[in-house]
């Protein structure tokens, strides 16, 4: 469970933080950055672990 809740934060967290550079033109320290960087890690850890649920981890 743990290692899929990690592997969610990682990923989501990751692209959330990629999207919001994209959107205040390539600053990852922005406001949109971390904002969407710090929802994509939220998701990613519901995802996470849901997914372990799943897997039965």
């Amino acid at each position: 469970m743990k290692l899929m809740i990690f592997i969610g934060i990682t990923i989501f967290g990751t692209v959330g933080g990629w999207l919001g550079a994209l959107m205040d033109h390539g600053n990852w320290l922005g406001g949109w950055s971390i904002l969407l960087g710090a929802v994509g890690s939220f998701f990613g850890i519901w995802a996470g672990y849901k997914a372990g649920q799943y897997s039965g981890m």
